[in-house]
């Protein structure tokens, strides 16, 4: 469908649903991709969001379990009911509309982008007020009558949740020793949780709209299901959520013990840190899968935009993030001190390098590309420098990087498929020192290629660098 038959429809949408006289204006993409969009517009002197799916996609297309979005509509006007601070459902669109399926919003004022909210002075009043006001609004989700729920909400009890994302990182093909010695760990503490609650599903910065004073609205429901509460507060503590802020484990903008106590204080449920843990791990496992997924779509030619390949890169984050949280729970002893830096540019000379050639396309993007573009054309060229950085240390750093795993794998005695194969089964011990220490070296290297600006990195080589 062209931009223009999209105004054409959607004005005549809102005619019919607003009445007439209202006038179509400031039509605006928010989001990318193939599958979900959001688009802001005005009418008849009113803001309106219109979330929609365009005809013929589903809305599973992007692997994450995604609700329909009338069901996501009847969730959203009953949390509002409930006292959740969510934004009011307006219209929903039908078949002979023309505009695929979807409904329209009130739009929430305020700001969603998390690096210019966490740490900035014009949102510190609001920063302030977060915590107490996300573990208000989660309370108030997971209170929400089971009885009073659609019909179709999906439940899977934690084991069924490990076994799903398990077998989607099998069916992609995944070998990745610390992603299989997760799910190792996962299965053997998996809690019971037979209790069925209303859980968000993707409750985080990002998701939530911020004004400059505090949560105005509780965004993007489509992965609402039936749970344990306890996962949607560790959710928001994953480490991919923190945004810069790797300190401030509830979100980027405090710590996890307040954040905790503050759900306690507002639900009147102490959180079991044994639970907690368990959904933490969970949940940065499950981003890792959801990183695989991203690169698979754009595989299977379901959506061959760039960001889907970028995204696929970030399952490095995760094995740092991993391997962090582990340690809270390994002996003290596992964690010895790693001789490790990012290898120094080398001086070039002879023919052109091929990382030569990636760092003058990288730098024509940046310099003669990225100054003339505007909106989603500039966050796609971003997104290229990204992509373009990665294949360049690839190209630069990767043989050293691979002859320097295969090495540390001869010492140990296994390859590379033997040792996920163990992990993955409890025959290798994770406590062995050797393994633990080519698990984090992986990890480093890895990470150092893709994405070496990712908090998590710098945090990891503070705690296992030298002192």
């Amino acid at each position: 469908m062209s931009d223009e038959t999209f105004r054409e429809r959607l004005a005549i949408y809102c005619t019919k649903t607003f009445g007439a006289g209202g006038e179509l204006g400031d039509v605006q993409r928010l989001s990318g991709g193939a599958s979900m969009e959001s688009w802001a517009f005005s009418f008849g002197g009113e803001d309106y969001v219109l979330r929609r799916l365009p005809g013929g996609i589903s809305s599973d297309d992007d692997g994450l379990r995604a609700i329909p979005l009338a069901t996501q509509a009847d969730i959203i006007e009953l949390a509002c009911s409930a006292g959740v601070t969510a934004p009011q459902v307006r219209g929903r669109l039908e078949p002979g509309d023309g505009l695929g399926e979807g409904f329209i919003m009130i739009k929430a004022e305020g700001e969603t982008l998390p690096h210019k909210i966490l740490g900035n002075p014009e949102f510190a009043v609001a920063e302030a007020q977060l915590t107490e006001q996300c573990a208000r609004e989660l309370a108030a989700i997971h209170k929400i009558p089971q009885d009073s729920l659609p019909a179709t909400l999906e439940y899977f009890s934690p084991a069924k949740l490990i076994e799903v994302q398990k077998n989607t990182y099998h069916e992609i093909g995944g070998q990745i020793p610390i992603y299989e010695y997760a799910f190792h760990w996962l299965e053997q503490n998996a809690p019971d949780a037979s209790d069925k609650y209303l859980v968000h599903g993707d409750f985080r910065m990002g998701n939530l709209m911020i004004d400059h004073q505090g949560l105005s609205a509780v965004l993007d429901w489509e992965l609402v299901r039936l749970g344990d509460p306890v996962q949607d507060l560790a959710y928001l503590c994953t480490p991919s959520w923190r945004f810069g802020h790797y300190e401030k484990e509830a979100g980027g903008f405090d710590s996890a013990e307040s954040f905790l106590q503050a759900y306690a204080d507002a639900s009147g449920a102490e959180v079991d840190p044994d639970r907690f843990r368990f959904w933490l791990i969970y949940s940065t496992l499950w981003w890792g899968v959801a990183c695989m997924v991203m690169g698979q779509i754009w595989r299977s030619h379901g959506d061959r935009s760039l960001e889907r390949t970028v995204i696929g890169r970030r399952v490095s984050e995760v094995e740092i993030d991993l391997a962090l949280l582990f340690e809270e729970i390994l002996p003290d002893s596992i964690a010895t001190p790693l001789d490790w830096s990012a290898p120094e540019p080398e001086s070039a000379t002879g023919e052109t390098g091929y990382g030569e050639l990636l760092t003058a396309l990288d730098e024509w993007n940046a310099e003669q590309v990225l100054p003339g573009l505007k909106g989603h054309d500039k966050f796609q060229s971003r997104v290229a420098g990204n992509a373009l950085g990665i294949a360049r240390r690839r190209a630069e750093w990767g043989p050293g990087f691979r002859d320097a795993a295969n090495a540390r794998l001869a010492a140990i005695g296994y390859d590379h498929r033997q040792l996920c194969a163990g992990l993955s089964q409890g025959d290798i011990a994770i406590t062995n020192s050797a393994v633990w220490d080519h698990l984090r070296l992986s990890a480093l290297e890895r990470l150092s290629i893709d994405q070496p600006k990712y908090a998590g990195l710098k945090v990891a080589l503070n705690k296992w660098s030298p002192s």
